[in-house]
């Protein structure tokens, strides 16, 4: 959890200026489907999370 916290402010939050936090909160979706479908992993071999995950975690739902 604490890698994804660093990931969350290196690569999201601090990645650039936002001008508000608004425009910081929309830009949290795509960032995430990002990470989770095309950013590799060195803990999974340099596969996305999306590989290892049950097909009943249907795209668009992040919980």
């Amino acid at each position: 959890m604490e890698r994804l916290n660093r990931t969350l402010l290196t690569e999201w939050a601090y990645a650039r200026p936002y001008a508000s936090s608004q425009e910081r909160t929309d830009a949290l979706p795509a960032w995430l489907h990002t990470y989770n479908h095309h950013r590799a992993h060195t803990a999974l071999g340099g596969r996305p999370p999306i590989s290892r995950t049950p097909v009943n975690n249907l795209p668009g739902h992040y919980n």
